[in-house]
């Protein structure tokens, strides 16, 4: 996996890498603004506008969020990506630490009306994800909902099939979502798929 010093290395050249896989249709970005405009058009229809971002990056999404008057509250471990966010987004509450281990405790003081994970869950294991989920599903406001925006997959032998056709392409470092696995821990929960690597779960309470 990376640390947060590749990641601050990376930084400044992430928007433009995932927009090349994105624009080819390969993985493992095939679909990535299908997956994040449909999240950026669902949170704004239904005003949703307290927004938590795990794992945001240089804020692609949120800072877009943040320009239609969203209220934005974040978590990555990168110093540099919260640089670059923050220089977006002024006004935004980020903070610095490894959501592997947790929330930073200034984020379980407040509640949401969303809480978006595009392309960072699968940085973490399986039981991690799911501790975190469950977490944040504590956090929201009645109305409110979890969109988890990444390569993910609804079974496993989707996931297969993907690995197949990536080859050597494939990260064996990454773990992506699939929802037939962790449905069962979240009753509330629902998959569209974007492309053959490329998926939205919504979780809600």
């Amino acid at each position: 996996m990376l640390s947060s010093k590749g990641f601050d290395l990376w930084a400044d050249d992430y928007d433009k890498s995932v927009g090349l896989s994105d624009e080819y249709g390969t993985y493992p970005f095939a679909g990535y603004k299908e997956v994040l405009g449909a999240i950026y058009h669902q949170i704004l229809s239904d005003s949703r506008k307290r927004v938590l971002d795990i794992g945001f990056g240089t804020g692609t999404l949120t800072s877009r969020l943040y320009a239609q008057g969203c209220h934005i509250w974040g978590q990555d471990f990168s110093p540099k990506m919260i640089e670059l966010a923050g220089r977006k987004m002024p006004d935004a509450k980020l903070y610095q630490m490894d959501f592997s281990l947790g929330l930073a405790p200034e984020l379980k003081q407040q509640r949401y009306d969303a809480v978006i994970a595009t392309y960072s869950l699968h940085h973490v294991t399986d039981e991690q994800k799911i501790r975190l989920l469950q977490e944040l599903l504590s956090l929201l406001h009645p109305e409110g909902k979890i969109y988890i925006g990444d390569v993910a997959f609804e079974t496993r032998s989707d996931l297969e099939a993907c690995r197949a056709q990536a080859g050597d392409e494939w990260d064996d470092e990454e773990i992506y979502c699939v929802f037939e696995e962790l449905k069962p821990h979240f009753p509330n929960m629902r998959f569209t798929p974007y492309s053959q690597c490329a998926g939205l779960i919504e979780i809600w309470v």
